[in-house]
């Protein structure tokens, strides 16, 4: 019996098919976007993780300041020194290697050519911590950073931009009025999950940028890596004990910096991806109830147009729960239809979307499994009324109807 009620439920959708097309659409619509929505901010939320996976999840980051915004945070804390750096790594043995950090903005000049770039001042540490290789040349020698010699790396959107292809190692750069000889290309990063340009930099020796440039002896941050099978919580701990005491910070009063945890960062990151998408994914859903309530319209005519078929039917010795049956039947598979057709839509605007966006294609099996359920639901629930409707027809009065 239910091999013929679902055989007699698609010939009626196939008899107007026209009219079984505009039925799913909203069905497909909210299926696509919802499934669109999840998987592009499950490759978002991926792209961030792997973003950060970059520089490591045993990366610390000392900053001076609070570390909160907002009224009561008026202080000017005091800039963090190189010493603070050899100390972090000499004292604490949660502390694998540590690197200073200060960034500026210049323009660099290479013959006719000039461009905007970020200068940043570090020593050969950095690129151990975040372990970003050189791919061409070399990194910095320790009597370079010492004496404080005007050399760079460059990375590879500012060879780009200034030089093409050519092999950098041994080309000079100006910096503002500095002259510098590139020693070294870093390897590609690409975009960063914010959207920056991670290529578009020039790293120095700190100690050429503060003399030469910036005239100064601060340092604005320190990279740390940890020890292997030391968590970062336990270094956290470590770091702001040891900070505390350098920067004679009295028993009571606030931290005049701060000490951040990769990991945590891109836990606060992603957390923020989900909760857009959700969002985003519950918007598209309300699509799927205006497609149920077109199922359920279209349901209704069906049941008034084919009252005198309904009629034959009931008075040939058919029961009120097969006739119930058949109409339950060919909402569920009209939903069903719907919903496959959505699947592949969202699929495949999710792929594009996420090839446009340069993220991760990830989708997941078990919202695509939920999105297919939930729409055959749609059809048993805003399918029913009309079905009921139906099966309760008085067969005399349904043979009269014309």
């Amino acid at each position: 019996m239910i091999r013929e009620t679902v055989h007699l439920a698609i010939q009626a959708i196939f008899r107007n098919a026209m009219r079984s097309i505009l039925t799913v659409l909203g069905i497909v619509i909210g299926v696509a976007a919802v499934i669109a929505m999840v998987t592009v901010g499950q490759g978002s939320s991926d792209q961030v993780t792997a973003d950060v996976e970059k520089l490591g999840t045993n990366v610390l980051m000392v900053l001076p300041g609070a570390g909160r915004m907002g009224p009561g945070n008026s202080s000017v804390a005091a800039s963090l020194e190189l010493k603070d750096v050899e100390a972090l790594v000499d004292q604490l043995s949660s502390i694998r290697t540590a690197a200073p950090y200060t960034q500026t903005t210049l323009n660099a000049v290479y013959g006719t050519e000039d461009m905007r770039t970020s200068v940043a001042g570090t020593d050969a540490r950095y690129l151990d911590v975040v372990d970003w290789p050189v791919v061409r040349g070399r990194s910095f020698l320790p009597s370079e950073e010492n004496s404080g010699k005007a050399v760079c790396i460059i990375g590879e959107t500012v060879r780009q931009e200034l030089m093409g292809n050519f092999d950098p190692v041994g080309e000079t750069l100006r910096l503002k009025s500095v002259s510098c000889e590139v020693i070294g290309l870093l390897e590609a990063k690409g975009a960063s999950s914010f959207g920056s340009d991670q290529d578009d930099i020039v790293l120095m020796p700190i100690k050429a940028l503060q003399r030469r440039v910036l005239g100064t002896s601060d340092v604005s941050m320190i990279y740390l890596a940890v020890v292997d099978g030391v968590s970062t919580e336990r270094a956290v701990v470590d770091v702001e004990v040891l900070m505390r005491e350098r920067r004679r910070i009295s028993d009571g009063e606030e931290d005049d910096f701060n000490v951040r945890d990769m990991k945590q960062l891109a836990s606060m990151l992603t957390g923020i991806t989900d909760v857009l998408t959700g969002l985003l994914s519950a918007v598209a859903a309300v699509s799927l109830l205006v497609g149920g309530i077109g199922i359920m319209n279209i349901m209704l005519v069906s049941v008034t147009e084919r009252t005198r078929e309904i009629g034959i039917r009931l008075a040939v010795g058919a029961t009120a729960h097969q006739v119930l049956l058949q109409f339950l039947v060919e909402a569920v598979v009209l939903s069903m239809i719907g919903g496959v057709i959505g699947i592949l839509l969202g699929l495949g605007l999710a792929a594009v979307a996420s090839n446009i966006m340069v993220i991760p294609f990830s989708p997941d099996p078990f919202i695509v499994a939920i999105a297919f359920l939930f729409s055959a639901a749609v059809g048993v629930v805003f399918g029913y009324f009309p079905a009921r409707r139906a099966a309760h027809l008085d067969p005399i009065e349904a043979l009269r109807h014309q």
